[in-house]
């Protein structure tokens, strides 16, 4: 029987190589998730300390549907932001959720500092700390082979690492999750590196018999069934995310050359369409999910005369292409490619990387920063120099470097270049200019991410209905606070046409759990302030969000818009959020 009224948590100490092991009744409500991870970390973390101090801590969270319905193939990850020193929340698929709903917990807690460089092997019955020394160094992919080769649990196994960027606690370095998922954004990675934490292998095989398997396989098959032949998720299998790219260029709201311009005269080259003709060689999907939104392209390189080549595989979607390059003003499928293919070895998130060097470049161009110091030239459609650059950003090599590390939103407060720096809530925008829904939601979102309440969507519905800008506020709220159920859920957010409110409820009762409608958003809402007022602990001040000039200067989706009105709907926000 699966048990719905206690969680089980492990708690890892590297420093004293100890675990615990809880049975946590009193986190029932919370399921897993966002939800569970919130809480978990609301409790753990301490405020007076600095994001890399051993004492933080790093929670991992799987979801009560995880390993058991489809596109429940998440995993949520909180943690305190090196980036922006506050509420830090990634989310990863691939093999994650399974490999830890096998090893039998729900969440997994990590604390303290090892002595030398560690990696982990967690299992149903034991957690293994091995030598990390030999794996430091080494960029993801090659960490990643060993660990598969030398770790126990190879079905049900998932392996997280980091690269030299996390190793040297660059504060936007993120976390690879079996290849081509990661746990981006907001500095997962420094938190690992500062912990001298390089991987963990999560694995296990345990099994929970379903109570009514009747009733399983129906709610099963309902799910199922508008994943597969509906045309519900037909978009992400088909050209997956990056087909945004034109659409949005022929809209004016695909941020070029750092927002300089809204719209990209070579859109049709780096376009889903364009990738999916040239390159595209195969789908993948996460473990649970029928769907395979992961599009894998290949990059073929001339290594040495006589028809030698090599070919690397490299998954690609919309924000990539955005950041690494429309904003930069990248013209080829293969120099995106490049560009990608050294973000993921060396382990750092690729939206901050691409806002941070389209930011470097207009800095460069205004003599903010000169050539001497960076050793080569920012120029648009340059990813030679651009990966240069990003070598040293990990290496830090100077003051300069060391400064670039921290981020864009740092840079530009102690260079200068605040009123042309892409940055919101001190994290780097997403590949949207779309409008105020999408200025508020980035700037108030727990996280200051699109994922928190698609801001970006609600632009454009608002624009088709009319929208007062009341309504647009109140629909960023609900969005999030909705969110944070699917988030609880662990249920991919390209799959929220399918989890409708009655569907969930269906499959949670699969699990013995009972919920209605008004009992989901009453979760979702509760959750949507604990986040808040942790974060306002964490040193979140509402009244100090930067925008941009360049957020006004550009025109979104044919609208100019007023720091006036979005101050108006700030207010709005923050008296319906309390916050």
């Amino acid at each position: 029987m699966i048990n719905t009224s206690t969680i089980r948590v492990l708690e890892i100490d590297l420093a004293e190589k100890k675990i615990i092991v809880q049975e946590r009744d009193d986190l029932a409500p919370f399921w897993g998730g966002t939800g569970l991870a919130t809480s978990l970390f609301a409790e753990y973390v301490a405020y007076d300390k600095d994001p890399l101090d051993p004492a933080q801590p790093i929670v991992l969270a799987c979801g009560p549907l995880s390993a058991i319905f489809p596109m429940a193939t998440k995993a949520v990850a909180v943690f305190r932001s090196p980036l922006t020193g506050e509420w830090g929340e990634s989310h990863a698929g691939m093999r994650i959720a399974i490999a830890m709903r096998f090893c039998g917990f729900r969440a997994i807690i990590i604390r303290g500092k090892a002595e030398r460089p560690v990696f982990l092997t967690i299992g149903p019955n034991k957690v293994d700390f091995q030598d990390g020394t030999p794996l430091w160094g080494l960029p993801t992919d090659e960490t990643g082979r060993i660990l598969r080769q030398i770790s126990p649990g190879r079905g049900f196994r998932s392996c997280l690492r980091i690269g030299p960027a996390g190793e040297k606690q660059v504060a936007f370095a993120n976390v690879n999750v079996d290849t081509y998922r990661h746990f981006g954004r907001l500095g997962l990675g420094a938190v690992f590196g500062a912990k001298l934490l390089k991987a963990m292998v999560i694995y296990g095989d345990s099994s929970e018999p379903i109570p009514d398997v009747k009733h399983y396989k129906e709610v099963y098959d309902s799910i199922y069934h508008l994943a597969v032949n509906t045309d519900i998720m037909e978009k992400y299998h088909g050209l997956g995310t990056s087909g945004n790219i034109a659409a949005l260029s022929a809209l004016g709201a695909l941020p070029t050359e750092n927002l300089r311009k809204n719209s990209f005269h070579r859109s049709s080259a780096i376009s889903g369409e364009a990738f999916a003709r040239d390159t595209l060689v195969r789908k993948v999907a996460c473990t649970g999910c029928p769907v395979g939104c992961i599009h894998i392209g290949v990059r073929r390189k001339l290594f040495a005369p006589g028809h030698e080549y090599e070919a690397a595989y490299i998954s690609y979607d919309y924000e990539l292409i955005f950041a690494l390059g429309s904003l930069l003003g990248i013209t080829t499928q293969e120099q995106i490619y490049d560009l990608i293919e050294y973000v993921e070895m060396s382990g750092m998130d690729a939206i901050t990387a691409g806002v941070l060097l389209a930011w470097l470049t207009e800095a460069y161009q205004k003599g903010i920063v000169t050539k001497e110091e960076l050793g080569v030239e920012p120029v648009f459609n340059n990813e030679t120099n651009y990966i240069k650059i990003l070598e040293d950003i990990v290496n830090q090599p100077n003051t300069l470097y060391r400064l670039l590390a921290c981020g864009t939103s740092r840079a530009a407060q102690e260079l200068g270049g605040q009123e042309f720096a892409l940055t919101l809530g001190n994290n780097e925008m997403a590949g949207y200019h779309t409008g105020y829904a999408n200025l508020l939601g980035l700037s108030f979102g727990t996280r200051h991410s699109h994922l928190d309440n698609a801001g970006y969507s609600i632009d454009q519905k608002a624009l088709r209905n009319n929208y007062s800008l009341e309504q647009i506020v109140r629909e960023i709220i609900a969005e999030e606070k909705w969110r944070n159920v699917l988030n609880s859920l662990c249920v991919c957010l390209f799959a929220k046409e399918v989890y409708t409110k009655e569907n969930i409820c269906a499959a949670l009762s699969c699990v013995g759990i009972t919920m209605t409608g008004e009992d989901l958003d009453k979760l979702g809402e509760e959750i949507f302030y604990i986040k808040n007022r942790t974060r306002l602990k964490l040193g979140y001040n509402p009244n100090n969000i930067n925008f941009a000039d360049r957020f006004f200067e550009t025109s979104a989706l044919g609208q100019e818009l007023s720091r006036q009105t979005l101050n108006n709907m700030i207010a709005m926000y923050r008296s319906l959020a309390r916050i």
